[in-house]
C-alpha cells in the first residue's frame, strides 16, 4: 500500500472516531439535559437543539479550514494568535466580557456569546507549530528557542488566568511541552520548566481559596456531602448505578437534578449511568483509535510545521478528554474541561471541528509531503 493511501485509511478511521463521539455526544446531550431543559426553557430539546446549531457552522468551519490553502494558515499563524490573544484578554474588559459560573471566559457581541479562549487552542498549537518548524534545526539552542517559547507561554497563561481558566493552562503548558519534546529541545530544559512550575502551580493553587477546597474536596468528597462534595458524589452515584450494561438510555435518574453540569462537564456520568461499563468502554475506545490515528497521521508527515500541529491538535484533545474522564470518576479534582466532541457546548465543537479541518487540510494538501511507508513495514 502506498504511503498517500495509507496515510488516508489512518485518516479514514480518525474521522470515524470523531464521528462516532459526535453522535454520541447528540444522544446524550439530549438524554442528560432534556429535564433541566424542560424545567427551565419549556423545550426537552432546547440544549440538543443548540449543539445541532453549534454542529452545522462547525462543519462550515471545518470545510474552510479544510480547503484554505496551507501557505497562507502558515504565514497567517501568528496573527491569528496575537488576535485570539488580544480576544480573550478583551473578556477582562467591563461591559465586554460576560462573567458566568465565577470566570470571565465569555464575549458578548450584538447578543452573540462566545469563548475566544477557545480559540487560542487553536492559534497557540498553529503558532507554535510554526516557530518549532522555523527553529527546528536550532532545537538546542536556549536563547533562540527556549526563552522565546517560555515567553509566550508566559504571556499566554498570565492572560487565562487572569480570567482565571487554570485548567486549560495546565492543558496548553502540557501540550506545548509535548511538542517541544517531539522536535527534540533538549530534555533538560523540558524538566527544569516542568520542575520550576510545580511550586508556581501550588502557588496559584493556594492563592485562591476555591482552588484548594477542590483540592480538599477532591482528597475526602465525604468530608462535605451536601456542600464542596456533592457533585463528585452524585458523579460517582450515576458511574456506580450503571453497573455493566447501564440502566437505559434515556432512563438516567442523576439528571432529575441530582448531578449539576449533567451535559457538559459530567456527561461520562450520565454516559456510564445509561450504557454502564460497556457503554464506557465503548466510549473510551473511541478516544483511544482518535488519539492513535490523529498520531500515526502526525507521524507519516514530512512538513515540520504539518507534524507539530497535527500532534498538537491530537494531543490537546487527548489531554481534554482524559482531564474529563479523571474529574468524572473522582480522579482528579473538579475543573470545567468538557468531553470533547461529547459534551454541551459551540464554542468548544466549532473550534474542535476547526482542528480536524486543518488536520485534513494538511493530509490532502498537494505541497505535503509523507514519510516513506518502508520503516512501518
Amino acid at each position: 500500500m502506498s504511503v498517500r493511501k495509507t496515510i488516508n485509511a489512518d485518516l479514514s478511521m480518525f474521522l470515524i472516531s470523531i464521528t462516532a463521539l459526535i453522535i454520541i455526544g447528540l444522544i446524550f446531550i439530549y438524554s442528560s439535559s432534556s429535564v433541566f431543559a424542560l424545567e427551565k426553557f419549556g423545550s426537552a430539546h432546547y440544549f440538543v437543539k443548540k449543539q445541532c446549531f453549534g454542529l452545522i457552522l462547525g462543519l462550515c468551519a471545518l470545510m474552510v479550514a479544510r480547503f484554505l490553502p496551507l501557505n497562507i494558515i502558515k504565514y497567517m499563524s501568528p496573527w491569528f494568535f496575537m488576535l485570539s490573544l488580544a480576544l480573550t484578554a478583551a473578556t477582562l474588559l467591563p461591559y465586554i466580557g460576560e462573567h458566568i459560573h465565577g470566570s470571565s471566559r465569555w464575549l458578548k457581541i450584538f447578543g452573540f456569546g462566545f469563548q475566544p479562549s477557545e480559540l487560542i487552542k487553536i492559534s497557540f498549537i498553529l503558532y507554535l507549530a510554526y516557530f518549532l518548524s522555523k527553529r527546528i534545526h536550532r532545537a538546542s539552542s536556549f536563547a533562540h528557542n527556549f526563552l522565546p517559547f517560555l515567553c509566550i507561554l508566559s504571556i499566554t497563561s498570565g492572560i487565562l488566568l487572569l480570567q482565571p481558566d487554570f485548567g486549560l493552562t495546565v492543558t496548553l503548558t502540557l501540550t506545548a511541552c509535548a511538542m517541544l519534546f517531539v522536535a527534540e529541545f533538549q530534555t533538560r530544559n523540558l524538566l527544569y520548566t516542568l520542575i520550576a512550575l510545580i511550586p508556581i502551580a501550588i502557588t496559584l493553587i493556594c492563592w485562591k481559596a476555591y482552588r484548594l477546597k477542590r483540592i480538599l474536596t477532591f482528597l475526602n468528597p465525604w468530608a462535605d456531602p451536601q456542600g464542596a462534595g456533592f457533585q463528585i458524589i452524585q458523579s460517582l452515584i450515576a458511574i456506580g448505578s450503571g453497573r455493566y450494561s447501564g440502566v437505559g438510555i434515556a432512563h438516567s435518574r442523576q439528571k432529575f437534578f441530582y448531578l449539576p453540569m449533567q451535559h457538559t462537564d459530567f456527561i461520562f456520568s450520565i454516559i456510564a449511568e445509561e450504557t454502564g461499563f460497556i457503554g464506557s468502554c465503548f466510549l473510551i475506545l473511541l478516544l483511544c483509535i482518535m488519539l492513535y490515528f490523529g498520531y500515526r497521521i502526525a507521524w507519516r508527515m514530512s512538513d515540520p510545521f504539518c507534524v507539530f500541529a497535527t500532534f498538537g491538535f491530537v494531543t490537546l484533545m487527548s489531554l481534554q478528554a482524559v482531564i474529563n474522564l479523571t474529574v468524572a470518576t473522582g480522579l482528579a479534582p473538579t475543573k470545567g474541561i468538557g468531553l470533547p466532541f461529547v459534551s454541551y457546548g459551540n464554542t468548544a465543537l466549532i473550534c474542535h471541528l476547526v482542528m480536524v479541518g486543518l488536520i485534513m487540510n494538511m493530509v490532502n494538501d498537494p505541497s505535503t509531503k509523507m514519510q516513506d511507508d518502508r520503516k512501518y513495514r
